[in-house]
């Protein structure tokens, strides 16, 4: 949750069934987006649904309310998004007093032509939210997502990137992105939450790059297993289906950008006589009463490079992770 509010929160510092699509071809043709090949969304509908994300989010960064955006976010984002505000309205019942507006600009689209739903897109775009304004500003990558012709566009992803980690999509003469497929890549898309649970388990399979979200983390996570009085336990699970379903966008290089989720569960038992800490932030999510053991519920919103096929090692690049707590149970 901290890593996720530091990153939509901080101010001053850094880090039917038919669609009916009207398509400019010899003539205006009407096309059933469930079978043919047609953009997720038109540019104009893109620029909409990321305006229609910003207004939500002041609203109910504003007010602490979940409520006010629950209809614009879905997926590993809304998981820790929603949580972050119920805990912070329950913290601060009188709302955000220091709200400053999240705007985001200079939006560039990545919008894929695809049969059937889902439908998705990638906004990169620039946030006010970094301290050196300018040139090396972060790029904010959102993925919208939208299961249905009745159904609002809903943010399910966000990567904070350095714009040198923002890759050239690959796109076609019109300028529409290319979902990537597995069979063109060295580690398939659609299986890189399994692989990533399992490799923060045991370190296999041996596709992760190495760096702070794979060798780094599972190096951190040793350290803080066995303190004096206190033993954290970690499980891993693959998070994958529904809108948590990977999604992949091919790049010129022949790679594939991925975003996937995972969730983990962090329990902490302390010794006879002591109880493992709930900081004020966990306490609002907590059910149960805290004995001497606790567990948190992690969900993380991840972004991947992929090596196109050919490549032998280091195959996926994680470059980015946001996580949050969603849930906390004391026993």
């Amino acid at each position: 949750m901290r890593r996720l509010n530091r990153a939509l929160g901080r101010a001053a510092r850094t880090s039917a069934a038919v669609a009916v699509l009207v398509l400019a071809a010899s003539g205006c043709v009407t096309v059933h987006g469930e079978l043919a090949v047609v953009p997720a969304a038109t540019r104009d509908e893109a620029e909409q649904a990321l305006k229609d994300f910003t207004e939500a989010y002041n609203k109910a960064d504003k007010a602490y309310d979940p409520s006010l955006d629950a209809h614009r976010v879905t997926g590993s984002l809304g998981a820790i998004h929603q949580a972050g505000l119920k805990a912070r309205g329950a913290t601060s019942p009188n709302g955000n007093t220091a709200h400053q507006p999240l705007e985001l600009t200079d939006a560039k689209f990545a919008i894929p032509k695809k049969a059937g739903w889902p439908r998705w897109f990638v906004a990169d775009t620039d946030s006010n939210r970094d301290t050196d304004q300018g040139a090396g500003d972060n790029r904010w990558l959102l993925v919208f997502i939208r299961n249905g012709p009745d159904q609002l566009w809903e943010a399910s992803h966000l990567s904070v990137l350095a714009p040198r980690d923002v890759p050239a999509f690959e796109t076609d003469a019109e300028g529409w992105a290319r979902p990537a497929e597995a069979g063109a890549l060295a580690a398939a898309p659609e299986g890189l939450s399994k692989d990533y649970a399992a490799y923060m388990k045991t370190g296999q399979p041996a596709v992760f790059a190495a760096g702070p979200h794979t060798s780094g983390w599972r190096e951190e996570r040793d350290k803080i297993a066995h303190r004096p009085g206190l033993a954290v336990q970690f499980l891993d699970q693959a998070l994958d289906t529904g809108t948590f379903t990977p999604l992949a966008l091919a790049t010129e290089d022949g790679g594939a950008m991925v975003f996937f989720s995972t969730r983990f569960y962090e329990r902490r038992t302390a010794a006879a006589g002591y109880r493992p800490k709930v900081t004020p932030e966990e306490r609002p999510l907590l059910t149960g009463e805290v004995r001497n053991s606790v567990t948190k519920d992690w969900v993380s919103s991840v972004t991947a490079r992929v090596k196109p096929t050919g490549a032998s090692t280091d195959t996926v690049t994680i470059i980015n992770r946001l996580q949050g707590v969603t849930a906390v149970t004391g026993s």
